[in-house]
């Protein structure tokens, strides 16, 4: 019988728990452990199978299978696409297969006496209520569980999406497992939860604002650090009164609990404001990073595309020494996290460190000028088409960039007001480049892709032009139970060659 090696501890102790391929025995198979962590040979047996036992699959559009969590099948085509590009040691690491989830956006429906707090039904707006979701770490559905009570004690009236009433629309709920108070071994399942309650009002002057008030107490009494079970963090409001399907509008309030919130991923301490975009699998994320790092040569400099609150570029800094780290993120929101994030990074780093909030398909090329690498983490769709096309006529621009005599961002007299804007709401830290680097092309481009898809088709028009070759590709399961996969692919320069090289070798060693 296969066994799946799953860790119920810190990494230090292992536990071999039996996971049965019949799906009868599955079914009734008790709760599974709360953390885990797979240790996997290249290519498992198709009955090594571990199950999500969740009470709410096929009802709510959170996850698409339910079993083999730890190796699901999109990782075979990845496996067989990485292969016909000629990386053959393509990897794929899986950590915990249940209450991964950190970051939930959960949609409020119903009626205060029997409210809804869930996801959609697929390919419908109607609210599945998911008390019990395995995907969830435990604090977030305690703190959804503490939210109904909240809601029918307070007769807060959920959204109602046809009549554009009601009070609350939405709720966030991001957990924080970084309490250094706490051993680290505890702090994964003592995680406090910060709640974000999206409410359908202009501002906090509205007339149903008293309600609003009286649920954040209810919350903050009943699960803030008075409480007999501290499980709250702080908590928050959006006003959001658009009838659109975007679930945050653009002004936020704190209102009761700590305004900070902080994780540690990548080797540094992490700022996140709630309108910041922030990874649902924090513990996979720090995973990734980790081997992010290793491909960046110490002392480079790097140009980190989307790059939200510059969470993956600052950790270079500081893990790599990198002469400079420019982060280029068009969310203006996410300006004050970056800015929380470097002035907690360690003294010892010495890096040019900048922020600037621009859109990096407008002339992406300005960007890349002075970078030995760079890193690009695109939303689903994948990378703008300008950036394809400045990628792929890398080799074409070389000429033009060594010689001009200064970087784009500091001609004279500049009227592009998209960089102009980038100009005045950029963020400085640390000394200036040396202008010795200003003209150098990047050597090194890092793509994180949570897109199968869209990574495919940019992937195969970076290569078609022969300006990059792909030398390593890295799977990693960000969300357990679905079809998606997190990849980490490392492209160079030029067209490699490595193979010619390692057979000349062999053919000396024979003579």
């Amino acid at each position: 019988m296969p066994l799946c090696l799953l860790s119920t501890r810190p990494p230090s102790s292992l536990t071999l728990i039996t996971c049965h391929a019949s799906s009868g025995a599955l079914r009734t198979h008790p709760s599974p452990p709360s953390t885990s962590s797979l240790s996997l040979p290249p290519t498992p047996p198709p009955s090594l199978t571990c199950a999500l036992h969740c009470p709410h699959f096929q009802s709510c559009s959170g996850c698409t299978h339910e079993f083999n969590l730890h190796r699901p099948i999109i990782v075979d085509e990845a496996t067989d696409f990485f292969n016909t590009l000629g990386v053959s040691d393509f990897t794929f690491d899986t950590c915990r297969l249940w209450e991964w989830r950190c970051r939930a956006k959960l949609a409020v429906r119903g009626s205060a006496e029997s409210p809804l707090i869930g996801l959609y039904q697929e390919g419908t707006h109607n609210v599945v209520d998911i008390p019990q979701c395995k995907a969830h770490h435990p604090n977030i559905n305690a703190a959804v569980e503490l939210l109904r009570r909240g809601i029918t004690e307070l007769n807060v009236q959920p959204y109602d999406e046809d009549q554009g009433t009601g009070d609350l629309r939405y709720v966030q709920m991001a957990v924080t497992t970084y309490n250094t108070s706490l051993p680290a071994s505890e702090r994964y399942r003592n995680g406090k939860v910060q709640v974000s309650l999206v409410w359908n009002s202009r501002n906090e002057n509205s007339p149903n604002s008293e309600k609003l008030n009286a649920l954040a107490n209810f919350l903050w009494r009943n699960g803030g650090p008075k409480s007999n079970v501290h499980l709250i963090h702080s908590v928050w409001a959006n006003f959001q009164t658009s009838a659109n399907n975007i679930i945050f509008g653009n002004r936020w309030r704190h209102l009761l609990g700590e305004r900070d919130f902080w994780e540690h991923v990548g080797g540094i301490d992490i700022a996140l404001a709630p309108s910041s975009f922030g990874q649902a699998n924090t513990r996979a994320f720090d995973i990734l990073l980790r081997k992010l790092q290793k491909y960046v040569p110490f002392g480079a400099s790097v140009a980190d595309l989307y790059a939200g609150a510059g969470v993956i570029g600052l950790s270079l800094a500081a893990t790599r020494k990198c002469r400079s780290v420019k982060c280029i993120e068009i969310n203006k929101e996410s300006k004050l996290s970056f800015e929380k994030t470097a002035d907690r990074l360690p003294k010892i780093v010495d890096s040019s460190i900048s922020w600037h909030h621009a859109d990096a398909s407008k002339e992406p090329l300005s960007w890349m000028v002075g970078s030995d690498v760079i890193v690009v983490d695109p939303p689903r769709k994948g990378l703008d088409t300008s950036l394809v096309d400045a990628l792929q006529n890398i080799k074409s621009v070389k000429h033009k960039a060594k010689s001009s005599s200064e970087s784009p961002h500091e001609v004279k007299d500049e009227k592009r007001p998209w960089i102009l804007r980038a100009r005045e709401d950029s963020v400085q830290i640390g000394r200036k480049t040396t202008s010795v680097d200003s003209q150098a092309l990047p050597e090194t481009l890092i793509y994180i892709s949570c897109g199968w898809e869209s990574f495919k088709e940019d992937c195969k028009l970076l290569l078609s032009s022969k300006a990059w070759h792909l030398e390593k590709a890295h799977g990693y399961n960000f969300f357990p139970g679905t079809q998606s996969i997190e990849v980490l692919a490392v492209f160079k320069r030029g067209q490699g060659g490595l193979k010619k090289k390692k057979l000349g070798k062999k053919k000396k060693k024979r003579l």
